[in-house]
């Protein structure tokens, strides 16, 4: 019998020190990114120039209106061109691109990825470019998009992270998505600025000094998560990612139930086989380079989803609870439970833009149970899902 309170109670103190470490993480960032404001770089004087990746799988109609819009942007036409890395279109969508003033690099490639077309586009690109960006096939960028940009590159930043923001709030789940993507962003973006850390790098509407963005996608070959790849590439050497909060991009949120489940399977499986890779290269970074920007982006890939977190946490809560009663002494106290609970439900709540809070959002949280037992079952279905790419298909929404 004691030796079964003993495993009990070092379960729970790893479990404790596992998600109570992750909800005190979430409250600090969360509730100083409020009150500490970050620095905004002056007005450049100069201009650099950029060329637009798009990255197009499929979905022709969606790509026209993303196409168009990008060449609208309101920045001198000299100063950008857009590229359009066209993966399985119809023929007679490229004969539309190929009207409009922008380039084509049509790609083959027997299991598509995002990695493999980039670094074909960086092939078939000409040299005199300052800065690349990319793009999604859905992301249409605010007008200013570009003049933001170019106000961190000028200041010396070398990779700057554009404000992702939803661009349909058309059903419960895309209102879920898109409120997701704003605590990202003021957690793993805006607020690890605030210490000086890296913004975390999104995947689209970011921008890198073209060199820089060219010897590292050379360096990455991921089915999927290109992009959580390249910001451990980049913070390994020490070079950081600037977060442009007032830069943004549209992005279409995903509204079908199916459609995420399918999304969220490609991002869990890339992001525990990153952690895989990187995992305890971390510690050694840390350690005997004092990289701690690094080690904190390899401590963010270990972390799990905030969905389960909200499940979790008051289910260990619950836990404690019973075993105070029942067998008193085993693992930490309900007390210490209830405080990280309450540090991650604070954490989560500060960084929802107040916009989000009104009569939708009750209706949204409403499906919270269903995604989080969505989420749960994911995990142990990853096998193989990092092994090909995994589409996902848009409704074709305007902003």
């Amino acid at each position: 019998m004691e030796i079964i309170k003993f495993v009990a109670s070092v379960i729970m103190w790893a479990a404790f020190v596992y998600l109570g470490i992750y909800c005190l993480y979430l409250f600090t960032f969360s509730v100083l990114g409020k009150l500490i404001p970050i620095k905004y770089p002056l007005v450049a004087g100069s201009l650099s120039k950029f060329v637009i990746y798009i990255c197009a799988y499929k979905e022709d109609e969606i790509l026209l209106n993303s196409a168009a819009n990008a060449l609208t942007l309101d920045y001198p036409a000299d100063k950008f061109h857009v590229c359009v890395i066209a993966d399985s279109l119809k023929p007679e969508t490229l004969v539309k691109l190929r009207q409009m003033p922008l380039q084509v690099v049509e790609v083959f490639f027997e299991n598509s990825t995002k990695s493999k077309a980039l670094n074909k586009a960086i092939e078939n690109t000409v040299p005199g470019f300052d800065a690349a960006i990319v793009y999604d096939i859905d992301n249409v960028a605010a007008p200013d998009f570009l003049y933001q940009i170019n106000n961190y590159l000028q200041a010396g930043e070398k990779v700057v992270q554009g404000h992702r923001i939803a661009k349909n709030s058309n059903t419960n789940v895309a209102v879920l998505d898109g409120i997701s993507e704003e605590i990202n962003n003021h957690i793993f973006r805006k607020s690890q600025r605030v210490f000086n850390l890296s913004a975390a790098i999104i995947g689209s509407g970011m921008a890198l000094e073209y060199n820089l963005f060219k010897v590292t996608m050379g360096q990455i070959d991921a089915v999927g998560g290109f992009d959580k790849e390249m910001g451990l590439i980049l913070t390994r050497q020490k070079i950081g990612v600037a977060y442009a909060e007032k830069a943004y991009v549209y992005d279409e949120k995903v509204s079908n139930p199916e459609v995420f489940k399918k999304q969220r399977k490609r991002w869990l499986s890339a992001q525990f086989n990153l952690l895989r890779k990187y995992g305890m290269s971390g510690f050694g970074e840390l350690f005997l380079r004092g990289n701690f920007d690094y080690f904190n982006e390899i401590y963010q890939m270990s972390i799990l989803p905030r969905v389960l977190m909200l499940g979790l946490m008051p289910f260990m809560l619950i836990i404690s609870l019973f075993l105070s009663f029942l067998a008193p002494g085993i693992g930490p106290s309900w007390q210490l439970w209830l405080c990280a609970t309450l540090c991650c439900y604070i954490g989560i709540a500060v960084a929802i833009p107040g916009q989000y809070f009104n009569g939708q959002l009750l209706k949204a949280a409403l499906k919270l149970p269903l995604i989080f037992f969505t989420m749960l079952l994911l995990l142990f279905k990853l096998k193989g899902a990092n092994k090909k790419f995994i589409h996902t298909t848009h409704d074709h929404t305007a902003v």
